[in-house]
C-alpha cells in the first residue's frame, strides 16, 4: 500500500493520533520501568490525556468510514485533551524552572504512618520524586518540555488533518 493511499484513507488521522499516543505513553512507561526514571506526580498527571486520546482516537478510527463527522468530532476532543496535557506539561516546566511552586503533592510523601517507626520504614522504602528537579533532559529541555511540544503538535494535527480533502 502506498503512502499516498494511506493518507487518503479517512481513518488515517485517527490512526496517526492513536499510534502517536501509544508511542508517547509507551515511551513514558519505558523510561520508568526500563530506564529507572521514577515519575513525579506531575509526570503522572501528564499521562492521563494520552489515555483519553487513545480511547477517543480508537473510537474515531472505528467509525471514520461510516460517519466521518462523528470521527472528526472525536478528533476535536482529542485535540482538547492534548491542549490540557500541554497545559499540565507547561506548568511542570514552570515548576522545574522555579518560575512557580508545584502542587502540594510535588515532593511530598503521604505515608499514612501512625508512628515515627512506621514513617521511617516508609521513607526508607519509598523514594521521593520531586517535581522541581528534572530527571532527564536533552539540549536543555526536560521530558515535560518535550511533552508540551508533542502535545501541541498533536493538538494541531487533530484540528487540521480531518479538514483535508480526501480523494
Amino acid at each position: 500500500m502506498k503512502l499516498q493511499s494511506c493518507i487518503a484513507d479517512p481513518r488515517f488521522p485517527a490512526a496517526f493520533v492513536l499510534a502517536a499516543s501509544l508511542a508517547v505513553l509507551g515511551s513514558a512507561f519505558a523510561f520508568q520501568y526500563i530506564g529507572g526514571l521514577l515519575p513525579c506526580v506531575l509526570c503522572i498527571y501528564q499521562r492521563y490525556p494520552y489515555g483519553v486520546t487513545i480511547a477517543f482516537s480508537l473510537a474515531a478510527f472505528l467509525i471514520a468510514r461510516r460517519n466521518p463527522q462523528q470521527s472528526q468530532t472525536l478528533l476535536y476532543i482529542c485535540a482538547l485533551a492534548f491542549v490540557i496535557g500541554a497545559g499540565i506539561a507547561v506548568f511542570h516546566v514552570g515548576v522545574e524552572q522555579h518560575w512557580w511552586r508545584g502542587t502540594e503533592e510535588c515532593g511530598a510523601l503521604s505515608t499514612g504512618a501512625k508512628t515515627l517507626e512506621e514513617m521511617e520504614t516508609m521513607l526508607k522504602k519509598t523514594p521521593v520524586v520531586r517535581c522541581d528537579q528534572p530527571q532527564w533532559s536533552l539540549f536543555g529541555i526536560s521530558m515535560a518540555g518535550y511533552n508540551a511540544l508533542i502535545s501541541l503538535a498533536l493538538a494541531g494535527f487533530c484540528v487540521y488533518a480531518p479538514r483535508l480533502k480526501r480523494k
